[in-house]
């Protein structure tokens, strides 16, 4: 997997708690890690974004990338329309990730919110970025009620355009779940045909990056470096 494509199903799921895990646990193993972000929304000229947030927690040996930054927090088509600041296309996305994979082992390119949030005029998405790359798409979904839905969808969505689905991560597990979130950890891929390769616990992204890297590997499965286990997880949280 030289580039992966990460999104969520919807906005402030914890994509890039996961992308920072997926990170981590990728340049803990020795492989060059880089992270892009086409489009950075809802952050000031100084202020950090979701890339340089990823290097923080999964280390400064990580490369942190962005092509485009707009001051609202938006939609990117929405907000580089807005600012009159130029939107990012797919062709410029699948670029920049083929250049940052000539020389890294992993390029994980973090969307903004949803698979099919417009990211220009003409209707482009990040699913577009992906069918250029030919890369697999990761999907973090939350943990409760709602989240069937919008991840069926999200699956249905990357069958419909000939993408691969490499699995689905729950990007902020409640410490203390709710009868719907222990339901959906079985439930999830049931409804989506894809592999459960993970749960993030809430509030890991508030960790100090030395613990932060210390328990990533705990949180992903195997297929993403880890060693999560979804059979040992369902058993720890019956429904």
């Amino acid at each position: 997997m030289g580039v992966v494509v990460v999104s969520g199903t919807g906005t402030e799921i914890g994509k890039t708690v996961v992308t920072a895990a997926v990170a981590a646990v990728a340049a803990a193993a020795g492989r060059s890690v880089a992270v892009l972000k086409p489009a950075q929304t809802g952050v000031g000229p100084a202020e950090n974004g979701d890339a340089a947030e990823v290097v923080r927690l999964a280390g400064p040996a990580v490369t942190g990338a962005e092509l485009a930054r707009y001051p609202e927090p938006l939609a990117p088509d929405t907000a580089a329309r807005r600012s009159g600041l130029p939107a990012v296309g797919p062709e410029q996305v699948a670029e920049a990730a083929r250049k940052l994979a000539a020389s890294h082992d992993l390029v994980l390119v973090e969307g903004a919110g949803g698979l099919l949030v417009r990211f220009d005029a003409a209707g482009h998405t990040l699913a577009d970025a992906a069918r250029l790359l030919d890369a697999p798409v990761l999907v973090v979904a939350p943990a409760g009620l709602g989240t069937l839905n919008s991840t069926a969808l999200t699956a249905e969505a990357l069958r419909a355009r000939g993408l691969t689905g490499l699995g689905v991560v729950v990007g902020s597990w409640p410490a203390e779940p709710d009868l719907a979130s222990r339901c959906n950890l079985a439930d999830l891929p049931e409804v989506s045909g894809l592999p459960l390769l993970g749960a993030v616990p809430a509030g890991a992204g508030a960790l100090g990056p030395e613990e932060f890297r210390a328990a990533a590997g705990g949180w992903l499965a195997a297929e993403l470096g880890g060693g999560w286990s979804a059979g040992e997880f369902l058993a720890r949280w019956p429904a």
